[in-house]
């Protein structure tokens, strides 16, 4: 099977390639290169060829023979939906949909769409399952549930979306992020043997490693038709969920000499529990290897193993806002994000 995976520039969709060649699936990528800059440690798995174009460019041409899509492509995280609303909200909600229709106009069977656990949105009673109303708090979160909502009546009898809901993301990657949450305290554990909490680290937040997110979507082109037909799964695992304070102290358990100081209530007030009960009981085989204590781990290995100073943790690569707002600041990308 031939797979388009957009974003393979990125933290999860340059993990993504090599799982899938190894299964024998033939990968292109897409990435328009904005986080290029960010690589923090060589691996010696293999990449896929990737096209340096825009999804919003994306043409009939470029998806010839496809037969699946795994979109993760979009611009990341709640800062930079706040730094740029309409944009995100021009590549996020109208460039996905837009690929979704031009996936299915040319004959591409399935459709792997990454969204996020971020649509719940504030705390409510008990885990959270696939079917509990979505309450998203951000431009981010709310364009991952127009997304759903509008490729979801796209779906007959030979287009197939699937829509993964993942955790948030930690763990190791070449392409690093250091702007969530278990990475950017284990960074912090590094590189100032401190962790200082502007909360009292009570909200709850479902984690999900990197690599387990891309097994979920292996598991997904592997699966039949009928099992992921126009589905959502929440991706994680139910006993990854931890409070802020938790990964907190995990980190600075396996950090030595790390300091941990919690601060009062913060202003965010998102936290929630999210049940993963629907992907580790009806895809076949799903089942999370990794859970946040061994993701420290891995992370304080490979701080390690490259001797990771503080500038490179601070480097603006490994921060969507940062190098978003440099791209901007030095006019190399437009007002609507195009390279100049």
């Amino acid at each position: 099977m031939k797979v388009l995976v957009t974003g393979t520039e990125g933290y999860l969709g340059c993990l993504l390639p090599p799982l899938l060649m190894e299964r024998g699936y033939e990968v292109i990528g897409v990435d328009t290169g904005f986080y290029k800059v960010g690589w923090l440690y060589n691996d010696t798995g293999v990449t896929a060829k990737t096209l340096n174009k825009d999804i919003r460019h994306i043409s009939a041409e470029d998806l010839q023979d496809v037969e699946a899509i795994v979109h993760m492509a979009e611009l990341s995280n709640d800062p930079t939906g706040q730094l740029a609303p309409q944009i995100t909200y021009e590549i996020n909600h109208q460039g996905s949909v837009r690929l979704a229709k031009l996936a299915r106009q040319v004959g591409v069977r399935r459709f792997i769409y990454m969204s996020s656990c971020s649509v719940y949105g504030v705390a409510t009673e008990g885990d959270i399952i696939e079917s509990s109303p979505v309450n998203p708090q951000t431009a981010y979160a709310e364009c991952k549930t127009l997304v759903e909502r509008d490729v979801q009546p796209l779906a007959d009898d030979d287009f197939s979306p699937t829509f993964m809901r993942n955790a948030t993301a930690f763990g190791a990657s070449p392409r690093m992020r250091f702007d969530i949450v278990l990475n950017n305290l284990a960074g912090l554990a590094w590189t100032s043997k401190e962790i200082k909490m502007t909360s009292d680290g009570t909200p709850w937040r479902p984690l999900v490693h990197g690599l387990d997110i891309c097994k979920a979507i292996a598991c997904a082109l592997d699966a039949p038709r009928d099992i992921i037909h126009n589905q959502v799964f929440n991706v994680g695992d139910t006993a990854n969920n931890y409070r802020v304070k938790e990964i907190a102290e995990i980190i600075a358990d396996i950090f030595p000499d790390c300091k941990l100081i919690f601060g009062n209530n913060g202003a965010d007030n998102r936290s929630y529990r999210v049940s993963f009960a629907k992907i580790n009981t009806v895809l076949p085989g799903f089942k999370c290897d990794w859970n946040a204590r061994q993701g420290a781990q891995q992370l304080f290995d490979v701080f390690r193993h490259i001797d990771m100073s503080a500038d490179t943790f601070m480097f603006r690569g490994f921060t969507r806002i940062k190098q978003l707002e440099y791209l901007i600041r030095t006019q190399q990308i437009d007002q609507s994000f195009f390279w100049k």
